[in-house]
């Protein structure tokens, strides 16, 4: 299913090896000019009428806000039984913030697809994770109150299937006092017929330094929660030096963390659908990686003529290119990095996968996933 492009290669002699048509090949990866390949480019090869036969009895979700664009979000629809909607906050009262951009629309398209469209709940202020919003709330019952049910009427009223909490850098010593608040949820939303999930920062063990870890409790989370998502990725990132997003060997081990705290049966493993472009030489402090996604990265080693590599410790490709005399590294996600990810989850009987975000063209990824009928 999953092809590697080979120097000199063309589109029309690999679709006339696999008896496909090269305008299906060239529809499925996307790609805007057959004579154009990349070295070491990864193509998904289905016949036609042919599915993807990755998934198994996975569940498959992922983020998307408001303001996506329709057309892209539609082409992911086909493999998710879920859509998180990005997202609710909420003041230091208690009262939820709704999206700048009226989220009805993705709600109605989810359940026309046969989707379970999720609330997600952040403790965002002027676009960042504020943790003292989260401080006040989780030591506050009567706002824990307040905000609940001022959740559990939207997603009544909105037709939500329930509420994703999607809190950050939690303060060490309120590490207890989220997770009840997680509990309190799940309990009263249960009561009525909506679940519960967390997204959990991705730890190695129970205590690992950083602001970004030690307020997250995956034990407790994972007994308060109906399920949790595992935010494995951002090991390269806008700051950090150039690295794959998830490198695989990474992933794992925060997935092999978690299966000794969670239910295997309640862990869902996040999967980046981006990549970075930085320039040489890194520095740091002061280098900032350009967000990318991964057709794009493809089209731009197309375009600069660069061989795509793959990292053997991380399983994704990467490769390097000169633009204005600077040489630039490139680290993104393909079908074949995809395909190593989603094999890991089913090797573990995970819950699924879910995927940051969907707001980026990538359709090789979704027919790879693609719901069977009974699903």
């Amino acid at each position: 299913m999953i092809y590697v492009v080979s120097r000199g290669e063309t589109l029309y002699t690999i679709a006339e090896s696999f008896g496909v048509p090269v305008e299906k090949i060239a529809f499925d990866n996307q790609i805007a000019n057959p004579d154009n390949l990349a070295e070491g480019q990864a193509l998904l090869i289905l016949q036609p009428g042919e599915e993807g036969e990755y998934r198994d009895e996975m569940q498959v979700t992922g983020y998307a806000y408001p303001f996506a664009e329709p057309f892209i979000l539609e082409q992911a629809f086909p493999a998710l039984n879920e859509l998180l909607v990005f997202s609710y906050g909420f003041t230091f009262e208690g009262e939820l913030v709704p999206p700048l951009k009226d989220d009805l629309w993705m709600i109605e398209s989810a359940w026309k697809n046969g989707i379970e469209p999720i609330m997600v709940l952040t403790p965002f202020t002027e676009g960042t994770f504020n943790n003292q919003l989260v401080k006040v709330l989780v030591e506050n019952k009567e706002i824990q109150e307040r905000l609940i049910q001022n959740v559990l009427e939207t997603v009544q009223q909105k037709g939500y299937a329930g509420v994703d909490i999607d809190f950050e850098y939690i303060l060490p010593d309120n590490r207890i006092a989220y997770a009840e608040f997680v509990g309190s949820m799940q309990e009263i939303l249960s009561g009525q017929g909506y679940q519960t999930s967390v997204a959990l920062a991705p730890k190695e063990r129970a205590d690992q330094p950083g602001l970004l870890y030690e307020g997250m409790d995956y034990r407790l989370l994972g007994e308060n929660a109906d399920y949790v998502f595992l935010m494995t990725y951002e090991w390269g990132y806008t700051y950090g030096p150039p690295m794959a997003v998830a490198p695989l060997n990474k992933v794992r081990q925060v997935v092999e963390y978690a299966l000794t705290e969670i239910p295997r049966e309640k862990i869902m493993m996040g999967i980046p659908n981006y990549g970075y472009d930085w320039t040489l030489p890194y520095e740091r402090g002061v280098s900032r990686a350009r967000l990318i996604g991964n057709v794009e990265a493809v089209n731009l080693a197309v375009e600069n003529g660069a061989a795509i590599q793959f990292s053997g410790q991380a399983q994704s490709p990467y490769f390097t290119y000169m633009q204005n005399s600077q040489i630039h590294e490139v680290w993104f996600e393909d079908v074949r990095s995809i395909s190593y990810k989603l094999e890991m989850a089913r090797d573990y009987a995970l819950r699924g996968v879910g995927y940051w975000n969907l707001m980026r063209p990538f359709r090789a990824n979704w027919l790879m996933l693609e719901r069977p009928a009974e699903l």
